[in-house]
């Protein structure tokens, strides 16, 4: 294989997995014109369409889906050995790609990077922020971070935080206005914040469980979210009830600021974990990164 051929073939590669010309652009380093050019280069020598692209989105066509499938391992084998290369240096170096939501970048990989970037100076973290639940492997991140009940199948997980308990809460001005809901199903003559499935757009109904008694209840009010932080912020502003977890918004409550409610109905689940595929040998740079977190991310 030539050296266009392979530089065109991971350009493709890179252009599935953002699922656009301009992030896979700046991952690549080049200019999104010249990222264009590549392809189209590329799928005239093939005479197959690999890429649908319309103005808001690219995916592969049947044939790009059909390359990707074969191409994928063949690109993260590549990638393996030029880690296990660095692996005879003194110390760890090489790239670590890392898809994670937004929860847990904040509160787990952010508060960590001073100390791990002074430990490993050689060591490139590329932190992706996703709440997409994003296929690690065909995006061809070296980790993931998520809740355990999002993990994909056949991962090696290694467990970040304790587990994690959800909050419903209030402003106390909010509850002074229109009351204190008793049970769950009082929430639907209440104003509540809903949130917004990133990866279909749909509306997530407020789990409760109490005892071996668990539902789900679809909530109505003024504002629909798909950021956590902006819930959390209408909460104490008094625009209406949130649902959110512990590590959101424990420290308002502290101080007073939010009320709990329906507390007794609040179920707990397992909290987040890194993730990452299994291979024959683990890249150093990885496994630093991974021993790290595990070692020192807040329980």
């Amino acid at each position: 294989m030539r050296g266009s051929e392979f530089a065109e073939l991971t350009a493709f590669a890179a252009i599935a997995a953002h699922g656009s010309f301009a992030r896979a652009a700046a991952q690549l380093r080049v200019s999104p014109s010249a990222l264009s050019q590549t392809i189209r280069g590329l799928e005239e020598r093939l005479g197959v369409r690999l890429l649908n692209r319309t103005t808001r989105s690219v995916a592969p066509s049947e044939a790009g889906a059909r390359l990707l499938a074969r191409l994928s391992p063949v690109l993260l084998e590549l990638d393996d050995a030029v880690a296990d290369v660095g692996a005879f240096r003194d110390r760890p170096s090489g790239r670590v790609r890392i898809n994670t939501g937004r929860m847990a970048a904040v509160t787990y990989v952010a508060p960590l990077l001073g100390a791990f970037h002074k430990a490993y100076p050689d060591i490139i973290v590329d932190l992706t922020v996703d709440d997409s639940l994003a296929d690690i492997v065909e995006g061809r991140f070296d980790a993931g971070i998520r809740l355990a009940e999002r993990l994909e199948k056949d991962m090696v997980a290694v467990k970040l935080s304790a587990n994690m308990t959800t909050m419903v809460v209030a402003s106390p001005g909010y509850l002074a206005r229109h009351g204190v809901p008793k049970t769950p199903h009082d929430l639907q003559r209440h104003r509540c914040i809903n949130t917004r499935y990133p990866t279909n757009g749909n509306l997530y109904r407020w789990e409760f469980e109490r005892g071996k008694k668990t539902l789900e209840v679809a909530v109505d009010g003024p504002l629909i979210v798909d950021d956590w932080e902006i819930s959390l912020r209408a909460a104490l502003d008094g625009v209406g009830i949130a649902y959110l977890l512990d590590a959101q918004a424990r420290t308002w409550v502290d101080r007073g600021k939010l009320t709990r409610i329906l507390e007794s109905w609040s179920p707990s689940f397992p909290g987040f974990y890194l993730y990452y595929a299994s291979r024959r040998q683990t890249p150093a740079a990885l496994r630093t990164f991974v021993e790290f977190l595990r070692k020192n991310a807040s329980p």
